[in-house]
């Protein structure tokens, strides 16, 4: 659910303008009768909100767009507002979201936590991926990065620079970036910019040998994407990518044996080489300042870019 700060309120840096939600948009679209495949919902901070308030907050979030409110609902205790919106045509890409959640049988939420956070391994196991690498930190628990990847054939290919910041929380860990400006690293001819709205894992402890992962990802790709696009993305690519996470946990102690095997700056950040970056000179990256890129009319080919074998090995 997208959540939006009072803008007469103070703004806390970091900050994130996307929340994941728990509201069942499906059963609230059934009871108003709204069309739930064009249904979203818009979550705003501050009780007191009137109708051209929300419909304020819709236009600067989707200016191209229009949407209908259905029904509100205000929880005074949490001091915000919910919003049941039906849009006119499809929804905009930045009410758009993927989810997955997978359970890992043999892996622990330790080594998951490792496989997410190593670079050099990535590089190894994710067939996606053009070129990364982290750029400096900005505290021990947070760095600045860049990724490249492959788009589905004959889309341009993406990237992007984010924000990192990760928490262990006892037996769980959590993993959180969005996108950021840096000056040192503009735009490239060849690849789109794309925007990080929220993207991020929680790894549940299950047990020494199991564990969950819930993967949350609010991607502006910049531009006009087709439909068959965006419905290989949420039905094929995102969990074929969370399956071949899994096979690179289960092959990535024996992998880190070999290589460097206690180097884990995430762990230890005494061994981070990363210089450190100020917070002023990033800035977070706002979507209307890059450019927006029209491939709706672009048709689907056979080809194997941005979607290798499962049984990719890593050695």
């Amino acid at each position: 659910m997208p959540s939006v700060a009072d803008p007469s309120q103070p703004r806390q840096e970091p900050q994130h303008e996307w929340e994941a939600a728990s509201v069942d948009v499906a059963a609230w679209s059934k009871t108003q009768e709204a069309q739930m495949e064009r249904s979203t919902v818009l979550e705003i901070f501050g009780s007191e909100h009137t109708e051209t308030a929300i419909r304020k907050w819709v236009r600067a979030l989707a200016p191209e767009h229009w949407a209908y409110i259905v029904d509100t609902e205000t929880e005074y205790d949490l001091d915000r507002v919910r919003v049941l919106l039906e849009w006119q045509e499809e929804i905009p890409v930045c009410f758009q979201r993927e989810e997955c959640r997978m359970e890992c049988k043999d892996v622990s939420a330790e080594i998951l936590y490792d496989v997410l956070h190593d670079v050099e391994y990535r590089k190894k196991w994710d067939t996606n991926v053009i070129e990364t690498f982290d750029i400096g930190k900005l505290t021990v628990n947070a760095d600045i990065g860049y990724y490249a990847w492959k788009c589905p054939k004959p889309l341009k290919n993406r990237d992007v620079i984010t924000l990192r910041s990760w928490l262990p929380m006892g037996k769980d860990y959590i993993i959180m970036n969005y996108s950021v400006r840096h000056a040192k690293y503009p735009p490239k001819k060849d690849l789109v910019r794309a925007v990080s709205i929220q993207t991020g894992y929680l790894i549940l402890g299950g047990g020494p040998n199991s564990c969950t992962i819930i993967y949350l990802a609010q991607v502006d790709p910049r531009g006009s994407l087709p439909k068959w696009v965006v419905n290989k993305s949420s039905q094929f690519l995102a969990p074929k990518a969370m399956k071949k996470m899994y096979k690179a946990c289960l092959k990535y102690p024996d992998w880190k044996k070999k290589h460097n095997p206690l180097h884990k700056p995430w762990l230890y950040p005494e061994q981070s080489t990363l210089p450190t970056i100020s917070l002023s000179e990033v800035s977070v990256q706002h979507a209307d300042s890059l450019e927006n890129i029209d491939e709706s009319g672009v048709a689907e080919t056979k080809d194997d870019r941005g979607d290798a074998s499962d049984e990719d090995s890593v050695n």
